[in-house]
């Protein structure tokens, strides 16, 4: 019997060997991030999508995780209320303008937003680059180029632009998902399981962390990273970043 989840441990273990090789683009993403951070400016970061808002969730009070991040996450997208509706609501036009107004997206110069998206190409998505650009935010893209290349123009996944969030973005960080996202062939299964989306963009989220906090020790400025909530020491240690980035992060405390 083959043994399959040793097979989709070493198909996951390549997709972050792949992730890896990003490191120079990873790097300055970083430097943008670091640099907002230490001017005070606001770092976003919205998951254009059902389980890319896991992606956003990762970063948020995470233990060894930045403090600075202004998580968006909207209950349109969220699946706690409802799988489909969350892929209706990714998809209608115009969207992603309230929920970018709704956390005063571009309201202070010098602002950044990270947009992860697997596929890279629902309205949600591609509102939420073309917004940012009009109000002078600067992108970075967490997506990969494997279903917008596919993906025919005119798909009800589509953006009615056709565009592309790799294209659109300042910065593209690519995550290598596979087109298809499930790797593996099981036997007597009709369509492929073992999916990658949600290694990929954690991985790329807690990958492009650690070189933020490389960029600011380098500015001389502490990183401010959270310690595990826990460890015994873990409410005393994160007690000042609380009372820093509670007030200006949404869903902080």
């Amino acid at each position: 019997m083959n043994n399959d989840i040793e097979a989709y441990a070493s198909a996951v273990g390549a997709l972050l060997k792949d992730i890896a090789q990003e490191e120079p683009v990873i790097r300055k993403a970083a430097k943008v991030i670091a640099d907002a951070i230490a001017r005070g400016s606001m770092v976003h970061i919205m998951g254009t999508g059902g389980h890319s808002n896991m992606g956003v969730e990762e970063v948020l009070w995470r233990a060894g995780g930045i403090a600075a991040w202004n998580p968006i996450l909207d209950p349109g997208t969220n699946l706690i209320h409802g799988a489909k509706r969350s892929n209706f609501i990714e998809r209608t036009p115009g969207y992603a303008i309230g929920v970018m107004n709704a956390y005063s997206v571009g309201a202070k110069p010098g602002e950044v937003m990270i947009i992860i998206n697997a596929y890279g190409i629902n309205a949600m998505t591609i509102d939420t680059v073309l917004e940012c650009k009009k109000r002078g935010v600067f992108t970075i893209a967490v997506t990969s180029e494997s279903y917008c290349n596919v993906v025919p123009l005119g798909a009800k996944s589509r953006h009615p632009s056709g565009k592309n969030l790799y294209q659109e973005a300042d910065l593209y960080i690519n995550n290598h998902l596979p087109y298809g996202d499930a790797v593996m062939d099981v036997e007597g299964c009709p369509t492929a399981m073992g999916t990658t989306s949600t290694f990929c963009n954690c991985f790329v989220m807690n990958s492009l962390e650690i070189e933020i906090a490389k960029a600011l020790s380098g500015m001389g400025i502490t990183p401010p990273v959270f310690m595990s909530a826990n460890l015994p020491e873990g409410d005393a240690f994160n007690k000042a970043l609380e009372a820093k980035y509670g007030p200006i992060v949404k869903h902080l405390l």
